[in-house]
Parts: structure tokens; sequence; C-alpha cells
């Protein structure tokens, strides 16, 4: 049986760009079998790609101290449509900011315990450029998303 990783991402600068390609990278290593990935736009994702996912990867910048808007548009769209049928969906964050990214962080994090999903990797947060370490640690959160998925 397969099992699906949603990636929901807002990608609008360079640096989340990179960030979102290491994940990717890191969810579709090919030592990870049985795991198909979707990536969706944030603006684009709906209650139904949630729905048909067994995990999720969220992926923001931090805006003014908060979640992006279309990250925070999707969550406004999903949340009531997925809140019963999408409890303990295990779930990692990738955050870029160039100054802090806490309240990012604890608003993600607010919300997918709201919708009773679990945290399965720690979030990667990034201020300023990513480096080398920070795009390895974003592969890793990718590979470990969806090698916890494997059966």
């Amino acid at each position: 049986m397969t099992r699906t990783l949603l990636i929901v991402h807002h990608t609008p600068s360079p640096a989340t760009s990179e960030m979102f390609e290491a994940v990717l990278r890191g969810a579709t290593d090919p030592e990870i079998t049985g795991v198909d990935v979707v990536r969706r736009a944030a603006l684009a994702a709906t209650a139904s790609d949630v729905l048909a996912a067994d995990g999720l990867v969220l992926g923001t910048p931090a805006n003014i101290g908060y979640m992006s808007g279309a990250l925070k548009h999707f969550f406004d769209q999903v949340y009531y449509p997925v809140l019963d049928d999408a409890q303990g969906r295990p779930y990692g964050l990738y955050v870029h900011g160039n100054l802090g990214v806490e309240g990012a962080v604890k608003a993600v994090e607010s919300i997918a315990d709201g919708l009773g999903w679990r945290r399965a990797a720690a979030p990667v947060t990034v201020a300023g450029q990513p480096d080398k370490a920070a795009l390895e640690a974003c592969w890793e959160l990718g590979a470990t998303l969806a090698a916890g998925l494997m059966e």
C-alpha cells in the first residue's frame, strides 16, 4: 500500500525555494519506498489533499514574526473540513526568516495541535541565507517524514 506525504509550501523567495527543494529531495530519496510525495503551493492545497495524505510537511517564510498569509489561508480553508478525519497525522515544519521565526513556529504548532496533528520532527528554522547545514536539516526533515510513513 502506497502512503502519501503532502508538502504544503509557500516559496516566495530564493531562500524558501532552496529549503523546499532540499525537503523534497529528502522526501523522494530512492531508499524511501512506498511513499508518494505530493507538493502543493499553500494557496492551492485543499482539504481533499490533506485528507488523502498520511503525513505533511509545512513550509513558510516568517513575515513580521508570523507564518505567511498563504499558509494561514491554507489553514483557514482546511481546518474545519479536516478536523475530525485528520487527527494524529504526523507533520514537520520548516521556516525561513530574516529576523525572528519563533512567532511563525508557535503559530503553526498551535494550529497543528488544534487539528490533532503530531509533530514528527523538530522544526527546521533558518534566519538569513540557508547554509549547507540548514539545507541538510531540510533534507533530513523531508526524509524523516517520508521514512516514517514507510510500511
